[in-house]
Order: structure tokens, then sequence, then C-alpha cells
């Protein structure tokens, strides 16, 4: 028996009806996320933008905070879009929270990466290893911290590459902006040229230098011989300077003691070639007369 449907009696109006209701409320589902999402960073903005005002908490760990909450909100309201999308097709948030379940338990092993990321992001945030804005180094990479998230770390590195880090190969961090930080600069002079002046010429300058830098905190003070080059003597100048100052203020020093150097007529060495060129008609004669 063969059964044949006439589609002139399917009710087209109503289909077309219902589809247009679901597009309109998935299209509402999204602006509403959006909407959401944009107020809840603007107030997470104003909120730890009023802590640090009123010195509550210190900028780079309100930043980081931000960023962790901001991230927090992210994953909550798209477990909520999820979860209304679900509504709409006439699936329950039960049978979603079950079905992520078995899920979680069929890939859970192959998720500890992922567990341990977010572990270890809670001790670096717990612990305050690091906060955004810190100069750290993380194994071989150096750079400035822009997110410390449950599971990566963004480090932006001094060419402007951000690297993105799982929080699990962050076995060892060394922060560098954890009070003062040293500014080193070595100048080298001639054999000929007298130590003691130089030294004398080079705290004036570094005198100079300390007093028109308020982000020197100690010196710089010239501690003396530091070594002895190929063809120079090398001294050498510390101070303390305040966090990501210390490259500015090493390149000020640097021009600061050329100047003082060429105003005292000290010298500062380069390497030299001494060419020997032979003549070879010469030595042609004296192989023959030899």
């Amino acid at each position: 028996m063969v059964v044949l449907f006439d589609l002139g009696d399917f009710n087209w109006e109503a289909l077309l009806i219902s589809t247009g209701i679901i597009i309109l409320k998935v299209i509402g589902i999204f602006i509403a996320f959006a909407i959401v999402k944009a107020i809840g960073n603007k107030v997470l903005e104003r909120t730890f933008s009023r802590l640090m005002k009123r010195e509550e908490i210190s900028q780079g760990r309100a930043l980081t905070l931000q960023k962790l909450a901001e991230n927090i909100l992210s994953y909550a309201l798209i477990f909520i879009l999820v979860a209304s999308l679900f509504s709409i097709f006439g699936l329950s948030v039960a049978s979603l929270i079950a079905g992520a379940g078995i899920v979680g338990l069929a890939i859970g092993f192959g998720a500890q990466g992922l567990v341990s990321d977010v572990v270890t992001g809670f001790f670096l945030l717990l612990e305050k290893q690091i906060d955004v804005n810190d100069y750290v180094t993380v194994g071989a990479m150096d750079g400035i911290v822009e997110s410390v998230g449950l599971r990566t770390t963004q480090i932006r590195s001094f060419n402007g590459t951000l690297n993105y880090i799982p929080n699990r190969e962050i076995t060892s961090v060394s922060n560098h902006s954890r009070g003062n930080m040293r500014a080193l600069v070595d100048i080298g002079i001639s054999y000929d040229d007298n130590i003691d002046k130089a030294i004398e010429v080079m705290q004036r300058a570094c005198d100079l230098v300390a007093a028109e830098n308020p982000v020197i905190a100690d010196g710089p003070n010239v501690i003396g011989v530091q070594a002895f080059g190929s063809s120079e003597v090398v001294l050498r100048v510390i101070a303390r300077t305040e966090n990501g100052e210390q490259w500015a203020v090493e390149r000020q020093l640097r021009k600061a003691i050329k100047e003082a150097f060429d105003a005292n007529g000290i010298e500062i060495p380069f390497p030299h070639q001494v060419l020997i060129q032979k003549n070879s008609e010469n030595q042609g004669q004296s192989f023959g007369q030899a």
C-alpha cells in the first residue's frame, strides 16, 4: 500500500511563523548576551578603578583580578547562552548538564592538562606571584605580563610578540618588578689614563644625573675597577631605580659619562687593528738573495 501526502494540505504558514519566532528568539539571545557582557565588563572596570583610586589595592593586582573576573563572567554567560538555546529547541537544562557530565567523564582522562592549568593559575593568583604589568622571566622567556587567567598567562616579549603560556608550564617565575631595580653601566678607559681622575669625573657626572632624575632611588655610585680588557680598564657604575626605569637610567648615564670624559680629555678606547703589508717584489728579492 502506498501512502501519499498532499503537500497542499500542509500548514506552511504556521511553519514559517514558528521558524521566524525561533530565529527572532535566537537573535534576541545573542543580542542580550552581547549587551550583558559589555555592561558586566564596564561594571568590573569601574569597580576596580575605584579600588585603585582608594589605594585599597595596587594597580597591577587590580588589573589582574579584573582580567580574571572578566574571564569568569565570559564563561558564565556562555553557559547561560547555550542553556537558553537548548530551551528554545525543546531541550532542558538538566539534559545539558547530564550530557556535559557524560562528555566530561569521557574526556576526563584527556583533560588532565586543563585541570592542571586551572589549579596552577589559582595558586599563581592566590600567592600573588605575578600581576599584570610585571616584568617577569618564565623559563627562558622575558616580558611584561598582560593577563593572568585560569588557563593561560599572556606575556608580551620586548619585541612585541604576545605569548600564550599554559599555566601548567609555569614551573618557575622570576619577578623583576618587586622592589627597586638595578641599573648597571660598565665604561672602559685607556690604560694610559689616570684611574682616580676618571672615577672622580664619572662620579660628578653620576651626581648630576641623580639630581635631575627623580626615578633614581639610590646612587649612582662608581664602585671602581671591574675588569681589565684587551685595550681598556673597565669601571663600573651601579644605581637603584624604580621598576621599569633601569634601562632609561643606564642610557642617560652612558651619555653623561661620555660627555664628561670628552670634556676632561679621557679616552674611551676602541679596538685597534695593525695592518702589515708586504711588498711581493722585495719579498721575492729577499728569497733570491737567500
